[in-house]
């Protein structure tokens, strides 16, 4: 996670840019922009530009929704949890959240208050088709569920795999980071409230419903790929908000 010491104003996006270095297919110059924000709490945000979307470059950590209102804690416990199995009302949990950031229910992506900084909403499923698409998923590929794409999951994750567990890289993850999007393995607790601690995964929402479930995305440590599909809202995952 990048650090930033600067006077912030809410919802704010401060242009800078970054030239790096990527390699896709062909080694070239990529100009990244950044930018910062920040929400109802002051926590301060690292933002980046993918494509025509800006996307926040780190997972959410507020504790409130924007008009300041409270959502409940809910803390990890080992094995089982009937506090957070039960729990159908906005909720989140931490393990480190001023790295990973929190993990919320689906309660509050469903939520009529916004936890998104204003200006900013949860990501919906086609924002995070538009930025997939941008890393060079086709289009079909993005409208599939499972598996999806070639490499888009290293063009995501941290540099060199920074804050993930060593795995296998002919197999898995790399880390390139090519757009600055930077993912942390940030995990998910289940709807029974078991919690994934093994810094393996990262799992995002996107505030798109099917029935009464959301769509989701996930990236894991032994996979090259972006996982679509769709979970019961009893789980709690990161978000990244996307630019109104």
């Amino acid at each position: 996670m990048r650090s930033l010491i600067v006077k912030l104003i809410p919802a704010l996006v401060i242009p800078m840019l970054m030239l790096v270095s990527c390699k896709k297919d062909e080694t070239e110059e990529r100009i990244i922009e950044y930018g910062v924000m920040s929400d109802v709490e002051g926590h301060a945000y690292t933002t980046v530009k993918i494509g025509d979307q800006w996307w926040m470059a780190e997972n959410l950590r507020v504790g409130s929704f924007n008009d300041g209102t409270p959502i409940a804690y809910i803390p990890r416990i080992d094995g089982a949890d009937t506090a957070w199995a039960n729990c159908t009302t906005p909720a989140y949990m931490s393990i480190n959240d001023s790295v990973f950031g929190k993990l919320y229910n689906g309660a509050v992506i469903g939520s009529e208050k916004s936890i998104a900084p204003v200006g900013w909403h949860v990501p919906t499923d086609e924002d995070w088709k538009k930025l997939e698409q941008a890393l060079g998923m086709s289009v079909s590929e993005s409208n599939q569920t499972g598996w999806r794409g070639d490499n888009e999951a290293d063009l995501m994750t941290s540099k060199y795999n920074l804050g993930w567990p060593a795995g296998d890289k002919e197999k898995g993850l790399y880390g390139l980071d090519t757009y600055g999007f930077d993912a942390l393995p940030s995990g998910c607790r289940g709807a029974d409230g078991r919690t994934n601690i093994q810094n393996n995964t990262a799992f995002w929402w996107s505030s798109s419903r099917i029935g009464n479930d959301f769509i989701y995305r996930y990236i894991d440590l032994m996979e090259k790929r972006v996982f679509r599909q769709q979970i019961p809202a009893g789980y709690g995952m990161c978000i990244r908000c996307v630019k109104n």
